[in-house]
């Protein structure tokens, strides 16, 4: 469904009936990220999945994209389909997305899955390996966003997901340079949100990759001392929803129960 966000068009999924659960796609992906995970939640939920700005079928609206505007494209679908009470769970950029909801409304969030994600903002290092990131695009945007892709997974695992990896790239060559440039952007100037995970009202899950080779666990253990922050430690890389996708989907079951 696509629905108008200051003057521009934002798509978002809506199938199911009961709990609302909302998913957020992580950089370079889109809704269809969450085409396995999505009809196994929708037999007890209503799950809905948007694209965000400047990804899948929503339109760009800036050179920058912060992880503020991205969260108010959420908030015009959410108010749009009148929904208030809401579990959320964010894949990578979109956990960042998603801690700049829980911090807006936190009397609206039932729970909160960080899923291969983390509430610090960026070091240095990672702004600086954002802006090379940022020039290599514009001078070879398809070798970026296949390195990129590939990246991602537990360096064991790309044979196992030769199929999945071809597939998430040909869905992440679908997200126009300008939308990945934005979308960098505003990942480098994002706030950091660690105290949501130590004083929050909502219960709150993060899912990440032992051998996650672009997400040091150390950044999430540093985060969640002393904090009621579930963790759930899994074997692959970064792309938790195919590396371990039974072992994550009985955890979000489990979690919205």
């Amino acid at each position: 469904m696509i629905l108008q966000h200051k003057g521009s068009p934002i798509y978002f999924s809506d199938q199911g009936k009961g709990t609302a659960i909302i998913l957020l796609h992580g950089f370079l992906e889109n809704s269809s990220m969450w085409k396995r995970t999505a009809p196994v939640l929708a037999k007890k939920n209503r799950v809905i999945c948007i694209d965000l700005l400047g990804h899948g079928d929503t339109a760009c609206i800036g050179y920058i994209h912060t992880m503020d505007m991205m969260a108010d494209a959420v908030q015009t679908v959410l108010n749009h389909l009148k929904i208030r009470r809401y579990h959320i769970v964010g894949h990578s950029m979109g956990g960042y997305v998603a801690l700049v909801l829980a911090e807006r409304l936190p009397d609206n969030i039932k729970g909160l899955v960080l899923l291969n994600s983390h509430a610090k903002p960026d070091k240095p290092d990672r702004v600086s390996l954002r802006n090379r990131a940022v020039q290599a695009a514009k001078a070879n945007y398809k070798t970026v966003v296949s390195m990129s892709v590939s990246n991602l997974f537990r360096p064991e695992n790309t044979k196992k997901f030769a199929e999945d990896i071809k597939w998430i790239k040909e869905e992440a060559l679908k997200t126009p340079i300008q939308g990945y440039i934005a979308a960098q952007e505003g990942m480098k100037v994002r706030n950091d949100l660690e105290i949501l995970l130590h004083f929050s009202p909502y219960k709150k899950m993060i899912i990440y990759g032992k051998n996650d080779p672009v997400m040091d666990p150390n950044i999430i253990f540093q985060q969640t001392v002393n904090t009621e922050v579930k963790l759930v430690e899994l074997t692959g890389g970064h792309m938790s929803h195919i590396e371990n996708e039974n072992e994550m989907l009985d955890e979000l079951v489990s979690f919205i129960e």
